[in-house]
């Protein structure tokens, strides 16, 4: 009897222990957060970049791989998109390089032997006070010293690298929805620019694309297509050309992804630089 007794003690001692274990494990479960939501930045790939050096002055190309990306004014904007940033639309591009940084005033000395720029005393400072023709003369000249055949990014290509390309996570700025890690702009520039690679990067390694300096790039300013394109290249003519990416001047909304803007091509001003694309 005491034997049966103790068996059956022991199995209702079992089934008690699995029960909860069961309860236990569901519970993790449910309480676990989705990766989805606990976002870990992917460690940018170096394998594929290059490195140049001009004088004593040496820069990084950082490999985007081409892909397809809905370009324009998504729903991580949350609904503050303006009109010249719709309709969305599906682009897809040929891999290619940017720039890790904007051209600093270190390089466009070595380059051009002269700065331009209105914020001086470091020359990792972003150059500024360039207009889009200055920046051709600087790339011809850049060319001629490296061999390469550098350029100005498309808006396209702009855009991709600054959603973080095939790594994107779908920030609505570039690398981050928190404005602040990854951006000089209004509220914490102190009314200047600040040396390049000082804020954090986004998620191909890139930095500064979202403020410190607006960017040029290639492309006339036109409206936004209204069907699928393939390494689009903008309007055959135009009055203005485009620039990307908030500057040190900028409040938050101007500081998007997907927010445009432009000046005619030999504008200059102290909120707008550039960086290279190859």
């Amino acid at each position: 009897m005491n034997k049966r007794f103790f068996v059956l003690l022991m199995l209702c001692i079992c089934t008690l222990v699995v029960m909860g274990q069961d309860v236990i494990n569901r519970q993790k479960k449910h309480n676990t957060t989705p990766t989805t939501l606990n976002k870990t930045k992917p460690t940018p790939k170096q394998g594929n970049n290059k490195t140049f050096t001009v004088g004593d002055v040496s820069f990084t190309m950082v490999y985007v791989e081409g892909g397809t990306f809905t370009m324009g004014g998504r729903i991580e904007q949350n609904g503050e998109a303006n009109n010249d940033e719709k309709p969305t639309h599906s682009v897809t591009l040929s891999s290619y390089y940017i720039g890790e940084t904007e051209v600093t005033q270190g390089l466009w000395q070595a380059v051009m032997g002269s700065n331009p720029s209105s914020f001086t005393g470091d020359s990792c400072l972003p150059v500024e006070n360039v207009s889009w023709e200055d920046c051709q003369t600087f790339i011809s000249r850049l060319n001629s010293l490296t061999g390469q055949q550098f350029k100005l990014p498309t808006e396209a290509q702009w855009e991709y690298a600054a959603r973080g390309g095939s790594r994107s996570y779908g920030y609505k700025y570039s690398g981050s929805n928190d404005l602040d890690s990854v951006a000089w702009y209004y509220h914490n520039s102190s009314n200047k620019t600040h040396p390049v690679k000082t804020k954090q990067p986004n998620e191909l390694g890139l930095y500064d694309m979202s403020g410190n300096v607006w960017e040029w790039c290639q492309d006339w300013y036109g409206d936004n297509s209204n069907s699928s394109q393939t390494n689009p290249v903008g309007p055959s003519s135009g009055s203005s050309r485009v620039y990307r990416g908030g500057s040190w001047s900028s409040g938050a909304m101007r500081c998007r992804s997907s927010y445009r803007s432009s000046r005619t091509p030999s504008r200059r001003l102290d909120i707008l630089g550039l960086r290279l694309a190859l």
